[in-house]
């Protein structure tokens, strides 16, 4: 049994007590926190790789993703299945534990869906945990995204209610509530969080973190991600936020949803080796690997691994023990598989 219990029940007064703590005390009460539910020397390892980029309908001011703004980003295609597997089995070998497939999309379309379904199963049989963002999910959605194996769903809240009128303009708070309501009743798990410095305030970044621990289940994975500055997007010169404000962001989260795997996600390019460390201290243990993070830079998984080495960090083993049951069944996915392959399109190209 732990002392740190896990809540639901936040109040904005309390989480705002957290984060005019000392520094130094916000940074013990978060690495108690940590240590009563993880190794604190473990970190989760995932990559994400972007399986259909540009060309989104949404307005998010933050994202070169928008087909509102020019950031010079190219349209691409859903891509085709085998490339995504291919890129799957790189990052495993690289030391990933979860892969994650992110499209930029308003919400996935009927035809997409049994191409989306399929990658899923292809990844899930290399032995990789699986996480998807396609926007907003329909309860059916979600049903066959569950059924096919997808093991978690990224959601993020963005920011608090109050500021999220300020960010984006064409889907709701609730919208964002109703597809995490969806996915939780489908049994996936849930991967939920937000971006900070986009011009909120305290107040906002307090309420996004009870917003977030006071869900019915506390997202089983919660990024914090720093706002990459885009060229293009509304948001290019919004001013920098405080380093060790961001680091106090990690500490408040830990502290509030002790149990959750808390990812420094966006935004680590510009970090520098102290901050990660005093982040890792603060209670973060995820994060995204690899060179690109959808379509912004992310440190080099070589220089992940060097600075995991030199703070006696290591890779987050994912359990792996199929019975024979099950490498059977993961055996005839692949046979049927090769035989049908020839059912599936190269969505990379131009249809007729």
């Amino acid at each position: 049994m732990t002392a740190t219990e896990l809540r639901h029940d936040w109040t904005l007064q309390e989480a705002r007590e957290l984060f005019e703590l000392p520094f130094n005390d916000l940074l013990f009460r978060a690495q108690s926190a940590h240590r009563e539910h993880f190794d604190p020397n473990e970190v989760q390892v995932s990559t994400l790789l972007s399986i259909k980029t540009g060309a989104c309908p949404e307005d998010c001011k933050y994202c070169p993703q928008s087909g509102h703004y020019n950031t010079g980003l190219e349209k691409e295609k859903l891509l085709e299945i085998e490339k995504v597997v291919a890129e799957a089995q790189a990052a495993k070998q690289k030391g990933a534990s979860r892969f994650c497939m992110g499209a930029a999309w308003r919400s996935p379309s009927k035809k997409d869906m049994p191409y989306v379904l399929d990658m899923v199963k292809q990844v899930k049989s290399l032995g990789l945990e699986t996480c998807m963002t396609l926007g907003m999910l329909k309860e059916e959605q979600a049903v066959e995204l569950a059924e096919a194996g997808l093991d978690y769903y990224n959601h993020n809240l963005d920011t608090s209610e109050k500021y999220y009128s300020h960010i984006i303009t064409t889907r709701t708070y609730q919208d964002r509530l109703d597809t995490l309501d969806n996915v939780r009743k489908a049994g996936m798990k849930v991967c939920c969080g937000g971006i900070m410095g986009m011009g909120e305030d305290e107040d906002d970044r307090v309420g996004l973190l009870v917003q977030l621990a006071n869900l019915p289940h506390h997202p089983e994975s919660v990024p914090v991600n720093m706002l990459v500055k885009v060229k293009g997007t509304p948001m290019e010169d919004v001013e920098d936020l405080d380093p060790f404000e961001f680091v106090r962001i990690i500490a408040v989260a830990r502290i509030m949803m002790p149990a959750s795997h808390v990812r420094l996600s966006a935004g680590r390019e510009n970090m520098n080796e102290q901050m990660q460390a005093l982040c890792f201290m603060a209670g973060a243990n995820s994060i995204f690997y690899g060179e690109k993070l959808l379509t912004t830079a992310n440190p080099e998984a070589d220089a992940d691994m060097l600075l995991f080495k030199r703070l006696g960090i290591r890779p987050e083993q994912r359990e792996q023990c199929a019975s024979e049951e099950q490498e059977v069944e993961a055996i005839a996915e692949a046979v049927e598989y090769e035989a049908t392959r020839h059912m599936f399109y190269d969505a990379t190209r131009e249809s007729a």
